[in-house]
């Protein structure tokens, strides 16, 4: 905040003329003082000690006096160890408060310039055509969409991106099946979305063929052999070398199905409120990687073994040996990706590449950087694997379709269900029309659903559960668009005292008197730019998501404590209409970056 900035040039210079020595700017580290002792701003001196050649102790209340003496704006101190903790007067935050409120350019952190002339590609989603999206998908979305978002705040060019696994044997399980067992259904003759109904064909798949394994095993064959040798996955593997050979009916086939897919991904994703710039697809992708192969064998940094197939040597980066074509030369998943990394970087110049995929692909992501850096591309470093672990449901919460996984349909419209139901059973809504009542019904829902993910650092296992994400108390979506809509309802009722509202030229410098509750306030809001720099730094929507609950917190705190408006007392009114604004204004805000809308009325 702009303080920090004033206390670190004050704290250079008190160093230099308390110790008679120069200490960088950059190694004064200052932070926001810990909840369970007195302050406001942490100097952390260690480092210190050193160069003054005395104790982190005795420097820290040698600045804390100099600092108090020298300093209007510090009216008090403390040292707890190698910490200093600075008191900072009303009349700074005030000031600081009313600067930054009048400087739109205050709100947005900006990122390293040098990162700023090439775009940055976030890819996410990344379905596979065979089934619909589910629980795990959403929490990809929604890490993939605010990220995205997250970094386009802090100015940087971004482009969402979404590869499309369309290929390879698991579509031809879905295609086989619904040629066997379909009767030509459609989704429109079924009023199924096409992904469902995809999806369908490729569980009963899995029933036929565990059928034909079972009977084979039954005749003595062994359960491995049996499973290699069952017809249905025979004819499957030819379907898949007819569809790689073009196969004018199979190709055919396999467009239609995958149609009803896209269609039904498109409602989906338009429901959970994300989208994409480009769409890549595996089928124009997986031979890509077959002329890098070519070029690691021509360098010496790949090697043929005598079956044909191609491998890199990797146990010197303690890794291992990894496959990179099969012996009767089709490509694997890693020589796919090497090969659209090269495209990408060739067509858009990126300035970093974000994957964001499940930590069960950790290593592939680490031996992909790996081979790109050993084939000496100097932008192999620029890729990045936003790892995040898994959701889960309380068992017993909901059932899918196919009951194996949680479909992301049925969550997100039980969700919208039972936002509906504890909106109702609140009574808050009986002036609404039935369009207004459904509409936020699906805010409230969706909010729930997107904060209760976000907020989980992406590299935790997180257990979501429905109830829980839709309290109207703690840390959750409803809880802070509640506030926000609380809010909205003070500045309309404010509406009827037009002489109390702040003007456009209004500061809140002018205010005299600050309590504690405000003072928090006001500390919290001027902490959004550097939280917000901060998460784009480090990809963590939760870093966001948890910063707008803690301001959402204590607004509460503040509202039932005290009153907003009063008549009788102008000057305070205008100064707590002009925070709430801005209260709103950053809720508002911060929640878009997360996806999450915020209504008028609750």
């Amino acid at each position: 905040m702009l303080f920090e900035r004033e206390l670190r040039d004050a704290v250079k210079r008190g160093f230099s003329q308390l110790y008679r020595a120069e200490v960088a700017l950059s190694d004064i580290a200052i932070q926001p003082t810990r909840k369970d002792f007195e302050g406001d701003l942490t100097v952390v001196v260690f480092n210190l000690a050193k160069l003054a050649g005395k104790s982190p102790e005795v420097i820290g209340n040698e600045l804390g006096e100099w600092l108090k003496a020298n300093e209007q704006e510090v009216s008090g101190f403390n040292v707890v160890k190698g910490f200093l903790n600075i008191v900072v007067q009303n009349e700074a935050w005030l000031r600081i408060y009313a600067e930054a409120a009048g400087d739109e350019s205050y709100w947005q952190k900006k990122a390293d310039a040098s990162l700023l002339a090439h775009p940055v590609l976030v890819e996410y989603s990344s379905p596979n055509t065979n089934k619909p999206l589910h629980l795990g998908h959403i929490r990809n979305n929604l890490i993939g969409y605010s990220v995205a978002e997250l970094l386009k705040a802090t100015g940087n060019p971004v482009q969402k991106v979404n590869l499309i696994n369309d290929r390879g044997i698991h579509i031809c399980k879905s295609m086989l099946a619904w040629l066997k067992k379909g009767n030509g259904e459609t989704p429109e003759s079924t009023g199924m979305k096409g992904d469902h109904l995809v999806g369908k064909y490729y569980v009963e798949f899995d029933r036929m063929y565990k059928a034909e394994t079972e009977m084979l095993v039954a005749q003595g064959i062994g359960e491995e052999e049996a499973k290699k040798k069952a017809p249905l996955m025979l004819e499957a593997q030819e379907m898949l070398r007819k569809w790689e050979n073009g196969d004018e009916e199979t190709v055919a086939l396999w467009k239609k199905m995958n149609a009803w897919v896209y269609a039904g991904f498109d409602t989906t994703y338009r429901a959970l409120g994300v989208d994409f710039d480009t769409f890549y697809y595996e089928s124009e992708m997986y031979l890509l990687g077959k002329e890098i192969v070519q070029e690691g064998l021509d360098k010496k940094v790949f090697y043929k073994k005598d079956d044909g197939s191609v491998w890199v040597d990797l146990t010197e980066e303690g890794l291992d040996e990894k496959l990179l074509l099969r012996r009767d030369g089709t490509s694997v998943y890693i020589t796919q990706d090497l090969g659209t990394a090269k495209k990408r970087y060739e067509e858009k110049k990126f300035s970093r590449l974000i994957y964001v995929v499940g930590n069960e692909q950790d290593y592939h992501f680490k031996v992909l950087r790996l081979i790109l850096k050993k084939l000496g591309y100097d932008w192999w470093n620029k890729l990045y694997h936003l790892s995040y672990n898994m959701v889960d449901l309380p068992s017993g919460k909901m059932k899918s379709r196919e009951g194996t996984v949680v479909d992301a349909d049925e969550l997100m419209e039980e969700m919208v269900e039972q936002a509906g139901k504890i909106t109702r059973e609140l009574g808050k809504i009986d002036d609404f029309t039935s369009q207004e009542a459904e509409e936020l019904y699906r805010m409230i829902g969706m909010g729930a659903l997107k904060y209760f993910i976000l907020k989980v650092d992406p590299e935790k296992r997180m257990l979501f559960n429905p109830e829980e994400s839709i309290d109207f108390n703690g840390n959750t979506g409803p809880f802070i668009q509640y506030t926000y809509a609380r809010i909205r309802s003070v500045m309309r009722k404010a509406d009827t005292y037009p002489e109390l509202r702040p003007g456009e030229n209004y500061s809140p410098a002018e205010y005299k008197v600050l309590n504690e509750k405000e003072r928090e306030l006001i500390k919290q809001l001027l902490k959004y730019p550097y939280v917000l720099g901060e998460a784009s730094e480090r990809y963590s929507p939760a870093m966001m998501a948890n910063y707008i609950y803690e301001l959402a917190r204590q607004f509460n705190q503040f509202y039932h404590e005290y009153p907003i408006v009063d008549p009788a007392e102008v000057e305070m009114t205008r100064f707590r209409l002009f925070l709430c604004q801005v209260c709103a204004g950053l809720i508002r805000r911060t929640l878009l970056l997360l996806g999450i809308g915020v209504p008028e009325r609750m």
